[in-house]
C-alpha cells in the first residue's frame, strides 16, 4: 500500500493515478457511513482508517479492530487510531437510548435508573438509583474500572 498511498495530516492521499478522474495528491476515499471513508483499490474496498494504521504500522492482526480514540470516525489522524479487541472497541461507543447516558436505562418496573455495563464478555450489573446524577456517576466510575482507556463518558 506504500507504493498507492501516502499520509499527511490524517488524510489518505493518492501516490498514483490510477484512472483519468484520479489526480496524484488527491484525497482517497469516500464518505460512507457515520463519517467512516473507504477507499477502493485493486477489486477491493478497504476502510481508509485501517488503510492509514497499516501504513505506519503493518498489518492488522486477524480479529482486531482500529479504535478512534475520540469517537469521531472522520478524525484518522495516526496518533487518534489504537489497536482493539472487538470488546475494546465497543467501550469506547457513545452513548445511545433515551436517557443518553452511556450505560444508564431507566427501570420502569422500580421507577429507578439502572446501571450496568459489559466488560470480559460479562455483564456486570452495578445497581438502581433514584437519582440520575448518581447513576450517571456510578456509571462512569464503573467504566473507568473495568474499561480503563478504552472507557467512554457521556457525549
Amino acid at each position: 500500500m506504500n507504493n498507492i498511498f501516502e499520509y499527511k495530516n490524517g488524510k489518505l492521499l493518492w501516490k498514483v493515478s490510477r484512472s483519468n478522474v484520479i489526480a496524484i495528491g488527491q484525497e482517497a476515499g469516500t464518505d460512507y457511513a457515520k463519517g467512516y471513508k473507504r477507499v477502493y483499490f485493486d477489486g477491493k474496498t478497504y476502510a481508509v482508517h485501517r488503510v492509514i494504521w497499516e501504513l505506519f504500522n503493518g498489518k492488522i492482526p486477524d480479529g482486531m479492530h482500529i479504535d478512534h480514540i475520540d469517537g469521531n470516525a472522520s478524525n484518522n489522524r495516526i496518533e487518534n487510531l489504537r489497536l482493539a479487541t472487538p470488546s475494546q472497541n465497543a467501550m469506547n461507543r457513545v452513548a445511545k437510548g433515551r436517557i443518553k447516558l452511556k450505560n444508564v436505562s431507566f427501570c420502569a418496573e422500580n421507577n429507578k435508573y439502572k446501571v450496568s455495563l459489559q466488560a470480559n464478555g460479562k455483564r456486570i450489573f452495578c445497581g438502581h438509583y433514584e437519582d440520575i446524577e448518581l447513576a450517571d456517576l456510578v456509571a462512569q466510575e464503573a467504566r473507568h474500572k473495568y474499561h480503563g482507556i478504552y472507557a467512554r463518558g457521556t457525549q
